[in-house]
């Protein structure tokens, strides 16, 4: 949760992008993109927390209709950790709520952003 002025901002994670941020440490060791352990769980926290703190900062984009499947009416913001990786984060808002509900990237769906 997270505190904007007078006015209390949360985000919220549905079911699936919380195992998806549960699972992801393993996939970038076992494809090699860390070596260790800590490396991959510190890129997974630094994306979290990413947004936890920026999502109700950044302007966000409407999603493009091939993202629908994942809910009606989301937007997106991109993080950008490095030169090569692209994540976009899509969620819900409803006032101060923001409800993540699908998180991918440039190598896997980036093709769809426009």
């Amino acid at each position: 949760m997270q505190t904007e002025s007078k006015n209390r901002t949360e985000v919220k994670y549905n079911r699936k992008t919380t195992v998806f941020f549960n699972n992801l440490f393993v996939v970038l060791l076992e494809a090699n993109y860390f070596s260790y352990l800590e490396s991959a769980l510190e890129y997974v926290t630094q994306m979290r927390s990413f947004i936890d703190n920026c999502i109700f900062i950044l302007p966000r984009k409407p999603a493009p209709d091939y993202f629908s499947k994942y809910g009606k009416n989301l937007y997106y913001i991109a993080y950008q950790p490095n030169k090569r990786t692209t994540w976009y984060i899509f969620f819900k808002q409803k006032e101060n709520c923001f409800f993540v509900c699908y998180i991918t990237n440039n190598h896997y769906e980036g093709q769809y952003i426009r």
